[in-house]
Parts: structure tokens; C-alpha cells; sequence
């Protein structure tokens, strides 16, 4: 199919126009200013110049501190955004994928979040991408959404990366391990995008296959216990690393709270298109082979 992908330089974004194609897919990928979601005008002219058979929004505001600070921006990229995209798919009657994040909730929950948990986000950023989210399902009745949390990559800026540029610069890094989730590759959620495209597209409103989907890596963990595999698989590969030790939320404020417990219930979106949630570590050790090179020793 032919999939217009909003965004180009964003990790999502860069993974899926290496990995659509090898589904068969065609990418066209695009950005501020050609598909700016400010710009309702670009929006447009992007979708009708693409002619696309399926949109994936892939494209946001993720600084999630600034967002504090930027709520209009956040909103108008996240949320009046979405929706405009959306509807123009829907004009086209066209599928829309879009992309949301575990900030939607409190992180108070106590347990894994399945899609039908009450959503209450503690920031801008949450607020603003659950508001698109809303707007997405209004304007097109064929949107799925996504939402996922933790997303790495070896590119653009993320934990890993950060990880890794710490461990060159000091002896030791404290890392929360009070904030429970799951890391998501970006390659994986680009895989399962792919698989999920072709039923979106053959699929009438109503459809089973549209709606909320959780998808993250597995097994849950905190971002203390993601650091150890970090430096562990940095360390197998020759990498200078730092002592860690585990600090608490507290130790560590941040304009904008984070979620507790993230952890996302992924068993719905397995149900429905066949997606099992992918095993963090090895797409870690892709990641760093990918940052770092293959590993020097066993671990």
C-alpha cells in the first residue's frame, strides 16, 4: 500500500521508512513545513498531493517537561492536530493509525492498564495526546491508535542513548527505580505497524480492528532495572561503564510528573491482529550492536 507517514526525523518515523517497504509497502514521509500539524492548510495539501491509501501519524511533541511551559503548542501538535489529520483520512475514506503514549493515565493504577482503564493524565503532555486521541476517534471512525511507552532507538534522543553518552562522561549515574514499564523499540512498533496496515485498510468502520491498542516491550521492569541491561550489554561490547545505584522519584523532580506504574496490558491488540508484544532485551542488543558494534565477550 501506499502509507503516508506524518513525521520523518522523529525514531518512529525513521523506522518505518526503512521497515514499510520490506512489507511491501510504499513511504512517503513528511514534516514541518510540507505536513505541518499547526498548519490545517498543509495538512491538506500534503494528503491530497501524497494520495496515500493509508495515514499513520507518527509525528508530536514529546518534550514532555517543556509542555509544562508550551501547553498551546502541545495541544496544537498532539491534539487539534490529530484530529485534522484524521479527518482529512476520513475525507478520503481512508484508515488512520495514530500514535499515543501510556501518559494518558495516572500511573496509580496498581495493576497493568488495559485500553478500557480509566485514563487520567498528571501533565500537559498526557493531557494533550489523550485529548488527540479523542479527536483522532471523532473525526474518523477507521482509527486505531497505538499506545505505547519508553520508545528507544539508536536514533534521536532516548534513554539508551542517554545511558550511554552518561556512562562516557562519569564515574557513577543514579537512575530512578521507583517508575515501572516496559522499553518499546521503535523497530518493533514500526514491524507491528506494518502487519497491522493491510487489515486496516480492507476493514469497514466498526471493524474489531480499529480503536485503542497497547503495545510495549516485555518483560515489565523500571528505568533503574533498564539502565543494568544497558551498561551490561555496553560492558560485553568494550564499553566503558559507570557504577549505578537506584535513586526514587523524589530524589529526581521533573517539571512534569511521570507516571508510577506505566505498565501497559498488551493481550488486546494480540487478540485482534496477532501482535505479540516483543522481548525489550533483544531489541536492546540490536540496538547496541547498532550504537556500539557486536559484542567483545559472552555476558
Amino acid at each position: 500500500m501506499r502509507v503516508l507517514v506524518a513525521g520523518r526525523t522523529g525514531q518512529l518515523a525513521i523506522e518505518l521508512l526503512e521497515r514499510l517497504p520490506r512489507y511491501g509497502h510504499t513511504v512517503v514521509a513528511l514534516e514541518a513545513p510540507e505536513l505541518d500539524l499547526t498548519d490545517p492548510e498543509s495538512i491538506r495539501r500534503a494528503v491530497e498531493q501524497a494520495a496515500p491509501e493509508v495515514i499513520v501519524n507518527a509525528a508530536a511533541y514529546t518534550a514532555v517537561d517543556k509542555a509544562e511551559s508550551q501547553r498551546d503548542l502541545a495541544f496544537a501538535v498532539n491534539a487539534i492536530g490529530a484530529g485534522i489529520l484524521a479527518a482529512a483520512a476520513a475525507a478520503r475514506d481512508l484508515p488512520f493509525l495514530h500514535v499515543s503514549t501510556d501518559y494518558v493515565f495516572s500511573g496509580n493504577g496498581g495493576a497493568p492498564y488495559d485500553e478500557d482503564a480509566p485514563t487520567g493524565p498528571t501533565g500537559v503532555y498526557g493531557e494533550s495526546k489523550l485529548a488527540g486521541e479523542r479527536a483522532a476517534l471523532a473525526a474518523n471512525p477507521r482509527t486505531a491508535i497505538i499506545r505505547t511507552a519508553w520508545v528507544c532507538s539508536p536514533h534521536g534522543n532516548n534513554f539508551v542513548k542517554t545511558m550511554l553518552r552518561l556512562g562516557r562522561e562519569r564515574e557513577a549515574v543514579s537512575v530512578v527505580a521507583d517508575q515501572h514499564g516496559a522499553p518499546t523499540f521503535a523497530a518493533d512498533l514500526a514491524d507491528a505497524i506494518a502487519r497491522m496496515l493491510p487489515r486496516l485498510a480492507t476493514s469497514p468502520a466498526g471493524d474489531a480492528a480499529f480503536g485503542v491498542f497497547h503495545l510495549t516491550g516485555t518483560p515489565w521492569t523500571t528505568w533503574h532495572g533498564f539502565a543494568e541491561a544497558i551498561f551490561a550489554g555496553a560492558a560485553a561490547r568494550g564499553y566503558k561503564v559507570p557504577r549505578l545505584s537506584a535513586i526514587t522519584t523524589a530524589d529526581y523532580p521533573t517539571p512534569a510528573r511521570r507516571p508510577a506504574d506505566g505498565r501497559l496490558d498488551c493481550g488486546h491488540i494480540a487478540r485482534i491482529h496477532g501482535i505479540e508484544a516483543a522481548d525489550w532485551r533483544q531489541s536492546l542488543s540490536h540496538c547496541l550492536d547498532a550504537l556500539i558494534g557486536p559484542q567483545t565477550q559472552h555476558s
